[in-house]
């Protein structure tokens, strides 16, 4: 192929996560809401009857389907089911940065206030129950973070005699960092730490 057939080809293409097709795709919502003049976070706590993660705290959210336009539209849709609100009772969608999961999901998180909060009424078969925090006290909170090591275990047969090093390779060890907040006996770990991290990270960008 001519050098000139290549770069027709190819010219234009929006760069994506090698593999992203195989990925599943995923979109959350930190939710914003007015408490007593003062911003509150809202937080859910998995259902005990879910067969994943049942009692486990989170936002809403959900896996991206084919009926939805796209990311954000997917966050406010799940976030309706799981709050029992109307979607245009969440306002100010904004996004945050996508990430990676340790199990090779794509998740698509986003800020976004609701703006009755008086109207939510949980899905009981997703939520157990729901509960907020002030901003003010994850503002002024640090995480608790703690590494979790990956032990690099090739299958058995690996082609050792094709790599330089054979069974005496140096892989390179890999950990990752898991956040904890806690707050009046609940504990916020995991993802939804990670995300949360990453918004006050981006507020304390604007200071």
């Amino acid at each position: 192929m001519e050098i000139s057939k290549v770069i027709e080809k190819l010219a234009g293409r929006q760069p994506e996560i090698l593999g992203h097709e195989q990925l599943l795709k995923y979109a959350v919502l930190l939710p914003l809401i007015e408490v007593h003049n003062e911003t509150h976070i809202l937080f859910e706590v998995r259902s005990m009857s879910l067969r994943r993660q049942p009692g486990e705290i989170c936002f809403p959210g959900g896996k991206v389907d084919p009926e939805d336009l796209d990311q954000k539209q997917c966050a406010i849709r799940e976030t309706s089911e799981e709050l029992g609100i109307n979607k245009q009772d969440i306002a100010n969608v904004i996004p945050l940065d996508f990430m990676m999961s340790t199990t090779h999901n794509i998740i698509y998180p986003f800020i976004g206030t609701i703006t009755k909060p008086k109207q939510i009424n949980p899905n009981l078969s997703e939520v157990g129950e729901v509960f907020t925090v002030p901003l003010s006290y994850f503002r002024k909170t640090k995480p608790r973070i703690h590494n979790i090591n990956f032990q690099i275990v090739p299958e058995e047969g690996f082609p050792f005699d094709l790599i330089i090093g054979g069974e005496n390779y140096q892989w390179q060890q890999r950990a990752i960092e898991e956040y904890f907040y806690q707050y009046d006996g609940k504990v916020i770990w995991g993802l939804t730490a990670r995300i949360l991290a990453h918004f006050l990270e981006l507020l304390d960008l604007e200071k």
